[in-house]
């Protein structure tokens, strides 16, 4: 297996550049193609549709959006021109609403989806929005770059966060081909539970399956030491100078995460390396 497909979306012309530069050398990377969707989006809510406003608001927010993409799309393609890869642009009008079914669609039929971080200075609500509807409607695995451009980090240290849940198999399966490439792959457990299937040999199944694939894995096993999970992830991160994070994603609802907060959501927030996310 391998990445054959890789797509990106956009809907800012905030850190275009930077982010067609990463995803264009992890196309080289797998020979993979690569297509670039661009998105304007109309933030014109239905719901604030009220009788007797003058067609020209919602019209003038609709050629807004349509001119966005046609920005986006001509900055791509211009970024793109002469690249040694295999690439392709798409464009769409949107509304906010309207994003999930979208992004569902052209995610679905592909391997990976490339994206930046979705919180931080220039992101919006579609943001969040498009990582989303990537992992639920595409059913696609995510690779969130914090930091775009430049050189493009080999992924030869991985970490591979497994909680028993299949959302961390799902990672796990989705990963193979960048783990195959890793120098060194660690699988973190957090507070096992004492009673599980694996207490004898927590991660031991998953280091056998791994090492099928000729996949050589070492298991830490850790005390939840500080307040979150993702806090002792954070840390773990760091120990082993990682620079992809393999971890199943929204393992709660993302209602619960939105208000309570969870591992994935504060991820995302604030993230050492990049993070390889399969729901």
């Amino acid at each position: 297996m391998s990445y054959k497909t890789l797509v990106t979306f956009v809907a800012t012309e905030t850190g275009l550049k930077p982010l067609l530069q990463s995803a264009s050398a992890l196309a080289r990377r797998f020979d993979a193609h690569l297509e670039v969707c661009c998105m304007g989006v109309d933030t014109t809510q239905s719901m604030g549709f009220y009788a007797g406003a003058p067609a020209i608001i919602y019209q003038d927010s609709l050629n807004a959006a349509k001119a966005t993409a046609e920005t986006l799309q001509d900055t791509a393609k211009e970024c793109l021109r002469g690249a040694d890869i295999r690439w392709s642009t798409d464009s769409a009008v949107l509304s906010l609403g309207g994003i999930t079914s979208y992004v569902g669609l052209k995610a679905r039929f592909s391997d990976l989806v490339v994206l930046p971080l979705p919180y931080g200075a220039g992101r919006g609500p579609q943001d969040e929005v498009i990582i989303e509807a990537a992992l639920f409607e595409g059913d696609t695995p995510v690779l969130v770059l914090p930091q775009t451009g430049g050189a493009l980090p080999e992924f030869n240290k991985l970490v591979l966060a497994w909680n028993q849940s299949n959302e961390a198999l799902h990672a796990t399966r989705a990963a193979l081909p960048l783990m195959k490439q890793a120098d060194l792959v660690n699988t973190v457990i957090i507070d096992p539970p004492s009673h599980g299937a694996e207490r004898s040999d927590p991660g031991g199944l998953l280091a056998q399956m791994l090492a099928r694939h000729g996949i050589q894995t070492d298991v830490s096993v850790l005390a939840r030491t500080l307040p979150r999970t993702s806090d002792v992830l954070r840390r773990h991160l760091k120990d082993q100078a990682a620079d992809l994070l393999v971890m199943g994603a929204y393992g709660r609802s993302r209602l619960r995460e939105a208000i309570l907060g969870g591992a994935t959501r504060d991820m995302l927030e604030d993230t050492p390396c990049a993070v390889f996310l399969a729901h």
